[in-house]
Parts: C-alpha cells; sequence; structure tokens
C-alpha cells in the first residue's frame, strides 16, 4: 500500500494531466530566431533519452509546482504558469553538471522549424535565443540545476535537474509532485487510447507530507507550512500571493508568529535593497504579468502590510527603505491600470485573522524611484 505522502490519480486528474503534457507550448526566440513549438511530452521523452545515451541515468521525471496542483485541483483559483518539468539524477560533478544543458541546448536544435540553417547555429546561440534562466546550485545540501525556456506570456517551460534539494516546497498546496513515468511509458508502448477503463496508474506525492491533507488544504484554500525559517525568502511573497488569491491561514495558527519567521528569513536571504528590488520585480514578473496589474498592486499593498506589522530584524531606517520601496512598485502596479486604476483602489489589505476589512486602512504615498532597475544577470544565477 502507498505511504500517507502518496496517492492514485482518479481518471479525471489523469485526463487533465495528459491534456497538460500534450498542449504545445510555444518558445519564443530572441531577435529573429522563430518560434518553437513544443509539446512537454515530446522534450521529456527527448531529454531523457540523450541523457540516458551520454550515460546519465534519469532516475524518474515528476511534474511540480502549480501545475501538479491545478492537475490535482483545479478550481483552487491559483492557476499555474511555469510547467515544472523534474529530471531526478546523478550530479557528482561538473561534467554532470554540464551535460544536462548541452543536452536540452541540443534538442532545441530538433524543434526548430522545417526550413531552418542549421549548419551555424551553436549551443552558445541556442541559449541566448531561447533560454530565459539558467540556475546552478551546488552545495552541501542542494546538487541541482534549473533551464527556464523563455514564453512571452510568462508560461515558462522549466526543466530542472535535481540530485539533492533541502526543500522543494513552500506551502502544503504547493508541496505536490506527479510521478510522470507509468505514464510516458504508457504513451510509447500502448497504441490504444486511454480512458477511464484503461489508462495506467499515476501516483502523486505530497512532500508537505499527508497527500490527502494537502490536497484539503488546496480545496479548502488554507496556508500550512512547517519551519517557514527554513525556507528560502521566508515563503513571504508567496504567502502574501495566496492571500490575496483568497487562501487563510490554517485555523489555530498564530499568524503573526508565523509572518515574524518569514519576514526574519527574508531579510536574512536578501538584507540590501538592491537584492530586494531585484526579488520583488522577479517574482512580480513570473506571477502577475500583462493584465494582471490590479492583482500585483493587491499582492504589494499586503506584503507592504505584513513587512509593517511583523517585521522585528530590521532597524528603523532599513524597514522604512524596505517600505517605501514596496510602495513605489505598488504605485508603478497602479500606474500601469490607466482607467482601470479607480478599480484597483476598490482592493482592501487582508486583516490580521485573514478577514477582509469593512473601511479602506491603507493607502500607498508617491515616493521616487529608489534605485536603477539592473537586468544584467550572469550566465548561472545564484540560488
Amino acid at each position: 500500500s502507498l505511504g500517507r505522502h502518496l496517492s492514485g490519480l482518479g481518471w479525471p486528474q489523469v485526463k487533465r494531466l495528459d491534456a497538460l503534457l500534450k498542449e504545445p507550448i510555444p518558445i519564443h526566440g530572441r531577435g529573429n530566431f522563430p518560434t518553437l513549438s513544443v509539446h512537454p511530452r515530446q522534450i521529456v521523452q527527448v531529454v531523457r533519452s540523450r541523457l540516458e545515451e551520454r550515460g546519465l541515468h534519469v532516475h524518474g521525471v515528476r511534474l511540480h509546482g502549480s501545475a501538479a496542483s491545478h492537475v490535482l485541483h483545479p478550481e483552487s483559483g491559483l492557476g499555474y504558469k511555469d510547467l515544472d518539468l523534474v529530471f531526478r539524477v546523478d550530479l557528482r560533478s561538473e561534467a554532470s553538471f554540464q551535460l544536462t544543458k548541452e543536452v536540452v541546448l541540443a534538442c532545441l536544435l530538433d524543434f526548430l522549424p522545417a526550413g531552418v540553417n542549421r549548419a551555424k547555429i551553436t549551443p552558445l546561440t541556442l541559449k541566448e535565443a531561447y533560454v530565459q534562466k539558467l540556475v546552478k546550485v551546488c552545495t552541501d545540501t542542494d546538487r541541482w540545476s534549473l533551464i527556464s525556456l523563455s514564453n512571452k506570456s510568462g508560461k515558462n517551460m522549466e526543466l530542472k535537474f535535481v540530485d539533492s534539494v533541502r526543500r522543494q516546497f513552500e506551502f502544503s498546496v504547493d508541496s505536490f509532485q506527479i510521478i510522470l513515468d507509468s505514464l510516458l511509458l504508457f504513451g510509447q508502448c500502448s497504441s490504444t487510447p486511454m480512458s477511464e477503463a484503461f489508462h495506467p496508474t499515476v501516483t502523486g506525492e505530497s512532500l508537505y507530507g499527508d497527500f490527502a491533507e494537502a490536497l484539503d488544504h488546496l480545496r479548502r484554500r488554507i496556508i500550512a507550512t512547517r519551519s517557514p525559517e527554513e525556507i528560502r525568502g521566508g515563503g513571504l511573497l508567496k504567502y502574501c500571493h495566496l492571500l490575496v488569491r483568497g487562501f487563510r491561514p490554517q485555523p489555530g495558527t498564530d499568524a503573526r508568529a508565523l509572518q515574524r519567521y518569514m519576514c526574519s528569513r527574508f531579510f536574512i536571504d536578501f538584507p540590501d535593497l538592491v537584492e530586494q528590488q531585484r526579488t520583488l520585480e522577479r517574482y512580480l514578473e513570473a506571477h502577475f504579468s500583462g493584465a494582471d496589474s490590479a492583482r500585483r498592486y493587491a499582492c504589494l499593498v499586503t506584503l507592504h502590510r505584513v513587512v509593517n506589522e511583523s517585521t522585528v530584524c530590521l532597524m528603523s531606517h532599513e524597514r522604512r527603505q524596505t517600505l517605501d520601496l514596496i510602495a513605489m512598485l505598488a504605485l508603478q502596479a497602479l500606474a500601469e491600470q490607466g482607467p482601470a486604476a479607480a478599480a484597483a483602489l476598490a482592493w482592501r489589505p487582508l486583516g490580521p485573522d485573514g478577514v477582509m476589512p469593512a473601511t479602506v486602512s491603507y493607502y500607498v504615498t508617491p515616493v521616487q524611484p529608489l534605485l536603477a532597475r539592473a537586468h544584467s544577470y550572469p550566465t548561472w544565477l545564484p540560488c
């Protein structure tokens, strides 16, 4: 029998998973490079087979994060942006890290449209054209790399190669991973279409612990976590995001104490304003892109309140600088709405108990931009 952290998926969930893996995702090229149409199932199979051919065994492939949560319960209101695909591999050497990057870039060459002259296209050219982000983490407890492929709407396909990672989730509702191996094997071996009576057994896992409890949190929009001080950034930005999406702290939770832990860890990991601005802008761009400026504004208002109420580890002038930075970004989000700005002002920050107050208790005051925007990143971004 399966452990409490595991659960078999029902037919509706398997059907959603199959549709998600078959849906083509555009990978947008920079400059004159054409857009690639990539099916997640296809790129997983190609990357896996080529890693095996080059001697790097793939122990398993999983769907992780918000896409996995969407497959399990699409009515949560969270939706999903990135498609996170996790390859379990052994990364014992620098050569292993480089091999994963080489294989992914070589696969992109195969997805170029017919008629494109491939002769003079190098891996470096493909990286500059199609890769949004490269991350490499190599410490005593964490050994993994990430390759994020560009999508102008923010729906990036992210290929993550994991040897070990200390913590892979922030809250119970984003702790799900779906093991894809059986579904991929079924597609390769069976010519019979899937049906409710004939489909592979697909297993999901909650890294939070109890699968049924985590799924109940997702269905009831409950915020629950363990040891937030262990999360990089404390889970602070995701926490504010969940509040704006209508999630509430688990009954019995000391929300103020939870927020203090989150704020303390956030400022340990991002101690100066430059890092704070870069982190905030990246998060907002990833989760509130395009026409979602009203919700981006609401998230920043909520973040301002939480930092204001729950930060105990900063000097008063440092706290004020951070609050001014958040206010500046909120003003930018408000300005982007144009005529819809008045509607955005109707957003109310949530109270300490997670309930929307009846009156406006917060407004953003105009401030001058504190920092110039910086967008030059190294090839491998630090985690």
